[in-house]
């Protein structure tokens, strides 16, 4: 049997694996799963359909799962989806998806979402993000891996931000922020590339000076949004390990719709 505090309220049809602990003054609704090694905290609601993987931590009065912040929403079965081995800080709030999107709002794995940060319908977040202290995102938000978004930061409906990607405190996104790039601001200006995130994941140095070659071809030669996009593919086949990177960032800059952080 999971560890549940005779205080919490779990609905029988709830699944928990037998390593699961509930806090106090818990309420966990009828739809959930949750899997081995997670934890609930004091107060916490986890609600909706709503599936919870392993080793994840989630702290008290978190509230997850809970109907989108959408007046179209009309009661559909929609959907949250949360990885392995996430840290969800104190008042954390995450819904679940609309029927006018995919339906479902995810989360990755090893992700540290700190208190405060609210993660609205349909986002979908990728692994090893950091979302500083009351980051908030709009519905239908797409996170890269290894995101790093700074307290206080806003980011706006629809926009996507690449991975490695990182903003400053207090940054309002507006617009799609391109895969390594630093951005602060209100409204968000680019800044350079996130260097010191790149080198902690192992990059070598020659793969971070593509990186830094890449920026500067789309931020620096004063190119349009084509035309960099042009000489930014010529870099392939230029060093190996890298033509991952320009093919992110092709990828990337060839479905921003909303348009790019400048």
């Amino acid at each position: 049997m999971a560890t549940i505090h005779p205080t919490a309220i779990v609905d029988a049809k709830a699944e928990l694996d037998v390593s699961v602990s509930v806090g106090p003054y818990a309420v966990i609704g009828p739809h959930v799963r949750i899997g081995a090694g997670s934890s609930i905290g004091a107060h916490c609601v986890v609600d909706g359909h709503t599936t919870i993987g392993r080793d994840n931590r989630i702290f008290q009065f978190a509230s997850v799962g809970a109907p989108p912040q959408d007046k179209k929403y009309g009661g559909e079965p929609t959907r949250l989806e949360i990885g392995h081995g996430n840290t969800i800080r104190e008042f954390v709030t995450i819904n679940t998806g609309t029927a006018q999107d995919a339906g479902v709002t995810r989360l990755g794995d090893d992700n540290w979402i700190m208190a405060y940060v609210h993660v609205a319908h349909d986002c979908q977040l990728g692994s090893h993000l950091i979302l500083a202290n009351a980051v908030q995102l709009a519905g239908h938000v797409h996170l890269g891996d290894w995101v790093f978004l700074g307290g206080l930061s806003g980011v706006h409906q629809f926009v996507r931000v690449g991975a490695h990607a990182m903003t400053g405190f207090q940054t309002r996104l507006a617009q799609d922020l391109p895969p390594f790039v630093t951005a602060a601001g209100n409204p968000a200006e680019a800044q350079g590339i996130n260097q010191e995130g790149l080198r902690r994941r192992g990059y070598s140095a020659e793969r971070i000076a593509q990186v830094k070659k890449i920026h500067r071809l789309l931020y620096r030669q004063g190119l349009t949004l084509a035309a960099a996009r042009e000489v930014i593919a010529q870099l392939a086949g230029e060093l190996s390990e890298g033509d991952a990177d320009v093919a992110l960032m092709l990828d990337f800059l060839g479905t921003a719709e909303r348009g790019i952080v400048r």
